[in-house]
């Protein structure tokens, strides 16, 4: 059975929670390359779960290439995958959004509030000018308290509108003080959304920007869904000298 955890775990979608459990049990050979998965009614059954929650978190796993499926049912993909099963999917990463609570223990601060946002961002986030919207803040400190690394993230109305994780943050309710937006990414994929991610880098040139003369990244995120909307603008600050930004994405 899949047994919600205390906390912002008990939110995560069910479908990825049964993924979850199969990945473990294919990364610890508990199920071995090439072998048959249990039927989807098996599944089911075993983590109390419907078949449409099962085939979400099979269709996950072969996106991720590691299962295959053909008309004789899954099989654990790797060298010793049954001949005659289709080819693994093309692997796909969906970054993780910046954290929580979890994410790096206590040199994680993460927020949530309502907001205007800059005023050049309203429009693309299809804000009126000077209408709060929701900002997540996020910073990795060092054990000294200084920060290595901030970001804001503006949401815009189709966001919210559409991504029901998100829209339980309405205005007037509780923002709790660590939010953990980790599966932003996946609740936009579950939510129908095919999205587009565009990072722009820069280095400031300004000395005093530049606290110490540590060497800093500026990266500027907007992720857009299939129609050109905005969802998310995002703007990270990291000090390179002792941290570092890794993206990785695939189509």
């Amino acid at each position: 059975m899949v047994e919600p955890d205390s906390g912002t775990a008990a939110e995560v979608p069910l479908y990825l929670r049964v993924a979850a459990a199969l990945r473990e049990d294919l990364a610890q050979r508990r199920i071995s390359p090439g072998s048959r998965l249990p039927s989807e009614r098996s599944l089911s059954q075993r983590y109390h779960v419907n078949r449409q929650t099962v085939r979400s978190a099979l269709q996950l796993l072969r996106d991720e290439g590691l299962v295959v499926t053909d008309r004789r049912g899954t099989f654990a993909a790797g060298p010793g995958a049954e001949a005659g099963a289709e080819a693994p999917a093309p692997r796909v990463h969906r970054p993780t959004f910046p954290g929580g609570p979890r994410a790096a223990g206590t040199l994680v601060r993460a927020s949530l509030a309502w907001e205007p946002p800059p005023v050049p961002l309203a429009p693309r986030l299809l804000l009126a000018p000077g209408e709060p919207t929701l900002v997540h803040r996020h910073a990795v400190l060092d054990p000294r308290g200084s920060a290595l690394q901030r970001a804001v993230s503006w949401f815009s109305r189709p966001a919210l509108a559409e991504i029901p994780q998100l829209a339980r943050y309405r205005r007037g309710r509780d923002c709790r003080q660590q939010p953990d937006l980790r599966l932003l990414y996946h609740w936009m994929h579950q939510a129908g959304l095919r999205v587009v991610h565009r990072e722009s880098v820069g280095v400031p040139t300004d000395p005093g920007t530049t606290a110490g003369g540590t060497a800093r990244l500026l990266v500027h995120r907007v992720v857009s869904d299939q129609h050109g909307h905005a969802l998310e603008i995002t703007d990270i600050d990291v000090a390179a000298r002792s941290a570092a930004w890794t993206y990785e994405f695939s189509a």
